[in-house]
């Protein structure tokens, strides 16, 4: 059983590893598919253009989160300084504040100014954050783990494509990469929804669509635009 303050910090781990993966399987698979198209499956040029993706994608999805991270927690930092900040000078007019809150979700104002004095005895600072903010003090996301479980995420998902297509057979190139891509982006959604609880056939339909056009609509293009090298 997955205990409650590590619950938070697993989730954001497994959304930005999910968010890596189906990335790095979409977009490495568009690119491979659309330089395909442009040089009529040239495999040198299809190896080189597919390792720069899957590298450079890897890279540019760990920075990204390690950013976007990064700023969400500063916030939720800024949040907890100033609570303690107000806890330290009117302790009196947070009390109330904390009891109005309770009252306003349809509780008595009796309970509701029990309920706050007994949490602010506990732990003011903690009832405080999960009442205005949803917010536990040791449940800040950590920029790091998210950066690496994208790069991991994308690196991984970018394998699958970008080792089918320079392995297959010539005539079978594209088609055994376009099944090897469907079929990871089936068990991409399968997990990530078991994971989060929400409807499987949904997240598979989703995911598959999505990868599909991006690239059919790639490799359109490189047969629309590319010259045979």
């Amino acid at each position: 059983m997955i205990e409650m303050q590590t619950t938070k910090s697993n989730l954001n781990r497994l959304r930005a590893g999910v968010l890596g993966a189906n990335d790095g399987i979409v977009s490495t698979a568009s690119v491979v598919m659309g330089v395909a198209g442009a040089t009529d499956s040239d495999n040198t040029v299809i190896f080189t253009a597919g390792l720069a993706a899957l590298v450079a994608g890897a890279l540019s999805m760990a920075v990204g989160e390690y950013v976007s991270v990064s700023s969400q927690s500063d916030a939720e930092k800024a949040f907890i300084e100033e609570e303690k900040i107000s806890l330290k000078n009117n302790p009196e007019a947070e009390l109330k504040e904390l009891a109005e809150h309770y009252h306003s979700l349809g509780v008595s104002k009796k309970t509701a100014m029990q309920v706050a004095t007994e949490l602010t005895k506990k732990d003011a600072l903690k009832a405080h954050l999960q009442a205005e903010f949803n917010l536990d003090e040791d449940e800040i996301n950590n920029p790091i783990d998210a950066g690496l479980s994208s790069m991991i995420g994308f690196s991984l998902g970018g394998l699958i494509p970008f080792l089918m297509v320079i392995s297959a057979p010539d005539e079978y190139k594209l088609w055994a990469t376009a099944a090897a891509v469907v079929i990871a982006l089936i068990l991409l959604g399968y997990f990530s929804a078991t994971a989060g609880g929400a409807p499987r056939r949904k997240a598979i339909t989703r995911v598959v669509i999505g990868g599909l056009i991006a690239m059919a609509l790639t490799y359109g293009i490189g047969l629309l635009f590319g010259t045979k090298i």
